[in-house]
């Protein structure tokens, strides 16, 4: 493949970063000295940490490459070096033609601005000149839908509104490759369409775009090809199809039903276990969650799981304010969760847990697996679309048990 058919290049490429042990916190310098004088000899610890290495790929121009993975697997970082937000420790980037980015919801919105001063902030920050965002601002305030709060400060935005002008700004630069990371779980659900519909649009004008995301069926959706990064190394580079499926695989696999250590002053899913491994078409689906509430929990946070398919689509969504269920005091909650339907066919799901408020504070994928089996008479008379292939709210009962106070 010539230069001239590329967008992107990135050959061995690697990010390493010192992680410090054994360091002492100091608040001022007097403290900082009087640790001198009594530890002389103390040396704090270092580990060198790989976030990404020997990393290669190509995206031809006008391509749309999804960029998946586990927390930690590197995607922001390669983002960021993407963007020359900082730089690589080895290897060497290739990029043909301006790049726009959306990386964080709301990087370059200063929040005493109003709406429409943000919008020249932000494109100029972005790389588009005064003429370009004049030409561009007619679309951007439409797209965003915050034309009635133009002219109010941002800092009184939700934060739907905040990434709905964020994107809408980086959506409509004039670039010829877009990097968007994991920012349209943020948004409703018919705002995710239009940066979808839109994300299309780029690319069919020829313009490239490397999409971040942990939603497979957006990444299904949205991309021609994609890459799987797995501990700071690319696992797989293909097709979408194969790539998604190997993804969940892999988080069906090794996803423990105990959740590793989390902060204790976090608010997390801690557990989360079928109440057996496999279960026929039409039965009740039943689960038992544990929620670890922290210090950190603000009232009014409530749950939600999404049932995923095989190949990445959400089949089955449960929120818990829909039955009245929200969690207002530290602890420790046991959730029994029981989900009647969709009708699900046979295959290998996985469940996704959230913690909300205002906003995603905690996300757990693949909490755990389960398995639909065939069994007479559903198997002979299931319908081939059984289940839809968009996200549904499911019938469903949850029922919380109050623990003692959480550690």
């Amino acid at each position: 493949m010539s230069s001239s058919d590329l967008a992107v290049r990135v050959e061995g490429l690697g990010k390493a970063y010192t992680i410090r042990h054994n360091q002492s916190d100091h608040v001022t310098m007097a403290e900082l000295a009087l640790e001198r004088i009594r530890h002389p000899f103390h040396r704090s610890e270092r580990e060198q940490f790989w976030a990404l290495r020997e990393v290669g790929f190509e995206v031809r121009a006008g391509e749309v490459l999804g960029v998946i993975g586990r927390n930690g697997a590197g995607k922001s970082t390669l983002l960021k070096l993407l963007t020359r937000i900082t730089v690589p420790t080895e290897g060497q980037i290739d990029l043909w033609g301006r790049v726009g980015s959306l990386l964080e919801v709301g990087t370059g919105f200063h929040p005493e601005l109003t709406g429409r001063e943000n919008i020249y902030l932000n494109g100029s920050i972005l790389g588009m000149t005064r003429k370009e965002i004049a030409r561009q601002f007619d679309a951007i305030v439409a797209f965003a839908g915050v034309d009635r709060f133009l002219d109010t400060p941002v800092k009184r935005y939700s934060s739907g509104m905040y990434v709905r002008l964020a994107f809408a700004v980086a959506a409509h630069l004039e670039t010829e490759i877009l990097l968007v990371d994991e920012v349209l779980a943020v948004g409703d659900q018919e705002f995710q369409k239009k940066c979808l519909a839109k994300m299309h649009d780029v690319a069919t004008t020829g313009r490239t775009v490397v999409f971040v995301s942990h939603q497979m069926q957006s990444v299904t959706e949205l991309c021609d090809r994609c890459l799987m990064l797995t501990s700071g190394r690319l696992a797989f580079e293909g097709a979408t199809h194969e790539a998604v499926h190997r993804y969940l695989a892999a988080g069906a696999d090794t996803a423990a039903s105990v959740r590793p250590d989390q902060p204790a002053e976090s608010v997390h899913v801690r557990h989360v276990q079928p109440r057996k491994a496999s279960f026929s078409p039409a039965e009740p689906k039943q689960f038992r969650v544990e929620l670890h509430a922290g210090a950190e929990l603000i009232p009014g946070t409530w749950v939600s799981f999404h049932v995923v398919d095989d190949v990445g689509s959400v089949v089955g969504q449960c929120d818990s304010r829909l039955s009245q269920v929200t969690f207002d005091a530290p602890g420790r909650y046991e959730i029994d969760l029981d989900l009647r339907t969709p009708w699900l066919k046979e295959g290998r799901y996985t469940v996704d847990s959230f913690v909300c408020h205002s906003g995603v504070l905690d996300l757990w994928e693949g909490a755990c697996g389960f398995e639909v089996v065939p069994e007479s008479p559903y198997a002979a008379a299931a319908p081939p679309d059984a289940v839809a292939a968009v996200a549904v709210l499911t019938d469903f009962t949850v029922t919380v048990t109050r623990g003692p106070a959480a550690p």
